[in-house]
């Protein structure tokens, strides 16, 4: 079996030994030169094959790689009909993906004037310049190191390739907004950088750009001194361009897992995949949606071949850690505001708002800059089109919904200085293994806190949204929301990912306020939960374990059924 691409964009290392199991994306090329558009960026979220797709770009386009082009993209669809442009440019590459952002204003800017050094060194030894690292090194800023790669290679065609434009000013913004705007802003040091390469592209110098990130804020902040660059992100000939089809899926599977191992119910492993990575589309005209293609790699590369069975965990920590990482984005503007959004997003399972194609970031940042940001973050996707830019977003896979799950509890625990991240993992093991009461101890302290503290505006959908929080965190369970099972919606199911795992459960929830008929709400509720059991969806699940959850703001009382 082939090695997996996982944690690995360097095309010509993965070509060069034909041993990596390699899904060809190389179509888009001649796609993107029928565009017509010599100046582009491409946005898509974190961990979606990106820069494997800009490595793919470096390779097909440099002249040094003129002689190992047959070696690299002979078994490819552009190998087999190559354009004019192949190995016809100098190659410019920035990689601002490996700025450390953890040090603050002053350590990002000297990351990225380094940075820019080390791309412009690079350029010079590839391209036989006899200029030293340390002559550039003597120039003070960014703006000065570019504007003097240009005086010198003046004569040369140069394409430029820039990974993850966004990610240190990303990580600006959401500590400051005053900060941001100083680097983006006219005399920014961000500003300048890009305002120079215009200058060269303006010149012929600079003949190509492709541009990836994630979001579209720095770029239009840039607009007036940086407005050559088309926006290809949502156009529909591109939604497939980074990420993985269906029939990718289904090719990489028949060319590892399938072929390893074998597996009678080849479909129901193909719907949980697609429960979990599944479910973006960039253009409501598009035919189909697409997998984050890291996530599917991932799972492919810690499948259990010796056993045949799904990995332990079905989301890399890693790409966790990247996530929560962006979720700081969410304190931008109104950070309440954003928090209901969210909680409604939870709560409904959608919301409708449009995609704004540009941010005015001298103004306050509106509920829809905010969902235009969640959106190109891969937080959000499209559901459908209400009319013309006006949509109905939903969360797209599991791995989205449990990573908000995580921060909403995240947040009860910072807004209520009450711990739950430190001790839920014991709690949801005990729930497990069968003992209900330390989850049952734990739920009963939330909400008898918050609905004291916020009565009013507590009911049953965020009574519901707390214990999806709480339960998120249980890594050995599929946490269903309001299933569809034979036209009924039980609360919340916990299906076991291990067979090892002793128990599952459905919730039923229910929320009495004021002088709500007690008696009524538990007869329905109880007459409820027999309904679903008596489901064959339902029945079929085994090992499983009924309870109604009835809160109020003195409690939750659990009533197994």
């Amino acid at each position: 079996m082939k090695k997996i691409i996982y944690g690995n964009s360097n095309f010509r290392k993965i070509k060069i030994n034909n041993n990596y199991l390699y899904i060809d994306k190389t179509e888009y090329i001649k796609k993107l030169e029928k565009l017509n558009e010599d100046f582009v960026i491409f946005l898509r979220p974190r961990r979606f094959g990106k820069s494997l797709f800009l490595s793919t770009l470096q390779y097909y386009y440099n002249e040094n790689s003129k002689n190992e082009f047959k070696k690299l993209f002979g078994d490819t669809y552009i190998g087999k009909s190559p354009t004019p442009l192949k190995n016809s440019y100098k190659i410019l590459f920035f990689e601002f993906s490996g700025i450390n952002i953890d040090g603050g204003i002053e350590v990002i800017y000297e990351g990225f004037k380094d940075n820019i050094k080390s791309a412009i060194y690079r350029y010079f030894s590839n391209y036989g310049y006899s200029i030293t690292r340390e002559s550039l090194d003597k120039i003070a800023t960014p703006t000065g190191v570019i504007k003097y790669f240009f005086d010198t290679v003046k004569d040369d065609k140069i394409y430029i390739l820039i990974d993850e434009y966004d990610q240190f000013a990303n990580a600006i913004l959401a500590n400051s907004m005053e900060d941001f705007l100083n680097i983006v802003g006219k005399g920014g040091f961000v500003r300048s950088f890009y305002e120079v390469l215009k200058t060269a592209t303006l010149s012929g110098t600079v003949q190509k750009m492709f541009i990836t990130g994630v979001t579209p804020i720095t770029l239009d902040s840039l607009s007036s001194g940086f407005n050559i660059v088309s926006n290809i992100s949502y156009h529909k000939e591109f939604n497939a361009m980074a990420g993985f089809t269906q029939k990718e899926v289904e090719y990489s599977l028949n060319n590892s897992i399938f072929k390893k191992c074998n597996i009678d119910k080849k479909e129901l492993l193909l719907e949980k995949i697609k429960k979990w990575y599944n479910g973006y589309i960039f253009n409501i005209k598009a035919k189909e949606r697409i997998y984050n293609s890291t996530l599917l790699n991932y799972f492919i590369s810690q499948f259990d071949y010796d056993d045949c069975t799904m990995p332990k965990k079905m989301l890399d920590s890693n790409v966790a850690s990247d996530y929560r990482a962006i979720m700081k984005l969410f304190n931008i503007g109104d950070r309440e505001k954003n928090y209901q959004i969210l909680q409604n997003l939870i709560e409904n399972n959608s919301i409708i708002g449009t995609i704004k194609d540009r941010y005015e970031l001298n103004r306050e940042f509106d509920e829809d800059d905010f969902m235009t940001l969640i959106y190109s973050m891969g937080f959000i996707t499209i559901k459908n089109e209400i009319f013309d830019n006006m949509y109905k977003f939903e969360i797209p896979n599991y791995v989205i919904k449990i990573l908000y799950f995580n921060y909403f509890a995240i947040e009860i625990e910072k807004r209520n200085s009450i711990e739950i991240k430190n001790s839920i993992g014991k709690i949801l093991l005990n729930l497990a293994l069968g003992n209900i009461n330390p989850f049952k101890t734990q739920l009963n302290k939330v909400v008898k806190l918050l609905s004291n503290r916020d009565f009013m505006g507590f009911n049953e959908k965020y009574f519901q949204v707390i214990t999806l929080s709480l339960l998120s965190f249980a890594e050995f369970y599929f946490i269903e929301s309001q299933p569809e099972k034979n036209s009924k919606y039980p609360d919340i199911l916990l299906i076991a990912r291990d067979e090892r795992v002793p128990n599952n459960y459905l919730f039923e929830l229910k929320w009495i306020k004021g002088k709500t008929n007690y008696k009524t709400i538990k007869a329905d509720g109880i007459k409820q939960v027999q309904g679903y059991l008596k489901l064959d969806s339902i029945k079929n699940i085994s090992k499983l374990r009924s309870f109604l959850l009835i809160g109020s703001k003195d409690g939750v009382e659990f009533l197994e059924i």
